[in-house]
């Protein structure tokens, strides 16, 4: 009985905390280097114990950026308790470490941000670009990594192989429909070499010959030479594919694909500001972080702060491609946050949108409605409006609140004062 019973538990405490299906890889050390230090993909890895009660937290925020990262960053986990030896290369010592493998794998970066989709993303984001930026910085200076694309790195497409390679596939793809005797497509080539290479690991180029794979080249309209379309990232219908309308140079097409990449990226979560890591990651984790004050719920009940917080998510859609924090408080409940950007002097609800780096502010001056936060944050975007310094040039202290719960206000009920035992005679009264 025992003996079972210590077995069950054992076998328990051995299982992943992932499951075969989940988008998340489960590593270990005889794939690790193999999937990860050698691949050109930029990884998240959650080292993790199967009895930690954070890491079993963490899993469906975890999964959820898995999923939405799918095909752009890959998500995997490492059973640490399991695995020690590979835990203990990295310096983990606690559970669950994340750590970023970008640019550089040989120094993976501590992810130390708030532990939810929206923020792993976000992290994933930020260094997927520094990886890009890294290889253009070499490529420009001269530097041999990434000055010359690499053919190979061109994958190549027939009839028989493009639905299965492309539209099967969760990655976004970029496909050259070419013919071997056009001039434009022979300049074109060494570029789309170039971008294949400086682009591996975040989005596939491939080539397709039209005048041998008429199937396809009919099925996708190809009328002349080089024709490219885009296929965005998860399974595809033959019907979703886009035209490319990018320039020809290397720089050309992995600019267009990399905006492409961000305007895949889920919109931004609106989050309360109930802790400190909340302001802390949409604000330090972010280019420029954007702070509204919504009425006291007694003011402005449900529906209409509802209201309000749609408007919001629809801004952060518009603008997701500047990778920017979104956050909110109620009014009164950050005081200090209040104070630090001069909100709720014009009343509530207020705006401002902060730059930490460099420690300014611009406040919303005009309606606190969709056409007017539009073009308050166009203007920014811009470079254009009016900044002032933060006030104590630091993240002010963050009072702890509860979450609101998508409930009505209620005034506090008052006693009832049961006036029959006192005597009016007794009560002194002022003099004038």
């Amino acid at each position: 009985m025992y003996r079972v019973f210590f077995l069950l538990v054992f076998v328990q405490l051995s299982w992943a905390l992932y499951p075969s299906s989940s988008d998340v890889v489960e590593l270990s050390p005889a794939n690790f280097d193999r999937l990860v230090i050698q691949s050109d993909a930029v990884w998240i890895v959650e080292f993790y114990a199967p009895w930690c009660g954070h890491c079993q937290q963490l899993v469906p925020e975890y999964s959820k950026a898995a999923t939405a990262l799918r095909g752009v960053v890959k998500v995997g986990a490492v059973n640490a308790d399991e695995h020690k030896s590979l835990g203990g290369q990295y310096g983990v010592r606690g559970f669950p470490t994340i750590k970023i493998f970008g640019a550089d794998k040989n120094k993976p970066e501590d992810f130390n941000g708030q532990r939810s989709s929206q923020a792993l993303i976000d992290a994933a984001f930020s260094a997927l670009r520094e990886k890009v930026n890294i290889q253009q910085g070499s490529k420009r200076s001269g530097g041999s990594s990434g000055s010359k694309g690499d053919p190979k790195d061109v994958i190549e497409l027939t009839d028989s192989n493009f639905d299965s390679t492309v539209l099967d596939s969760e990655d976004m793809w970029l496909v050259e429909f070419y013919a071997p005797w056009c001039g434009h497509c022979k300049n074109l080539a060494p570029h789309w070499a170039k971008a294949a290479t400086e682009l591996k690991g975040k989005v596939k180029l491939g080539a397709l010959d039209a005048t041998v794979n008429t199937i396809k080249s009919n099925q996708f309209g190809v009328q002349g030479y080089p024709t490219i379309k885009f296929f965005g990232p998860g399974k595809k219908a033959a019907s979703s594919a886009e035209d490319y309308n990018g320039g020809r140079t290397s720089n050309d097409i992995i600019s267009w694909a990399l905006e492409k990449l961000a305007e895949n990226v889920p919109a931004p979560e609106v989050n309360q500001i109930t802790e400190e890591t909340v302001l802390k990651e949409a604000c330090e984790q972010h280019p420029l972080c954007v702070v509204s004050v919504l009425p006291h719920i007694l003011d402005c009940q449900s529906e209409c702060r509802n209201g309000y917080l749609e408007t919001l998510r629809k801004m952060g859609e518009k603008y997701k491609q500047k990778m920017w924090g979104w956050v909110w408080s109620e009014a009164g409940a950050q005081p200090d946050l209040e104070v630090m950007l001069e909100i709720g002097g014009f009343g509530y609800p207020a705006m401002a949108v902060m730059n930490t780096k460099k420690m300014k502010y611009s406040l919303l001056r005009g309606s606190f409605s969709y056409d007017g936060i539009n073009e308050f944050l166009r203007d920014l975007s811009f470079g254009r409006g009016s900044t002032a310094p933060v006030k104590g040039a630091a993240l002010p202290k963050v009072n702890p609140t509860e979450p609101w719960d998508g409930k009505d206000g209620e005034l506090p009920q008052e006693e009832d004062i049961d006036l029959s035992d006192v005597e009016l005679d007794d009560v002194p009264k002022d003099e004038l």
